[in-house]
């Protein structure tokens, strides 16, 4: 049986990621036609006496094509020589009637600002829970600004990007 965030407490203690069974991704429209999704690996995550923290090497970032792959390092996108990780801090995590809201600072590029994460909780189960969070960021306010105009008009990629988390965590 799963019991909801609506029947329980935010979990206390501390609560270690599950790598097998969690995954980080992004979303963002491109050509303004397609939503372009991709997972981010390496990261780590935890969650530590109410607070939820995790963090990511740039090169995580999953791209099938090669070429692709070097530009989102470059200096045009997320410069992973100069800013090799993004991380996430929390500063409250609260229920909302049915949905986990999570509010916290998110670094990218050296520039920290605030988001708010909302989503759900499920456990404690054998020791386990997960938690799945969605935002919404302008990557824009963190220094991401390359864009291309496409020939037939508009731009090739839109400012939102949607990060999405679903961890599953393990009782420590």
């Amino acid at each position: 049986m799963t019991t909801t965030l609506t029947e329980q407490a935010i979990p206390t203690g501390t609560w270690t990621l599950d790598k097998i069974h969690s995954q980080v991704g992004y979303a963002i429209r491109h050509a303004g036609v397609s939503l372009f999704k991709g997972e981010i690996g390496g990261f780590e995550a935890s969650l530590a006496d109410g607070a939820l923290s995790g963090s990511a090497p740039v090169t995580g970032i999953t791209v099938s094509d090669e070429n692709l792959a070097g530009h989102l390092l470059s200096p045009d996108f997320f410069d992973a020589e100069r800013f090799p990780q993004v991380s996430f801090t929390s500063t409250e995590i609260r229920r909302d009637g049915d949905e986990l809201v999570v509010e916290g600072e998110l670094e990218i590029r050296g520039t920290r600002r605030p988001v708010s994460l909302r989503g759900t909780i499920s456990g404690p189960v054998n020791d386990r829970i997960g938690i799945s969070l969605e935002t919404q960021i302008d990557r824009t306010d963190f220094g991401i600004n390359w864009q291309m105009e496409l020939p037939g008009g508009g731009a090739a990629l839109e400012n939102d990007v949607r990060l999405t988390a679903d961890l599953e965590l393990v009782k420590a």
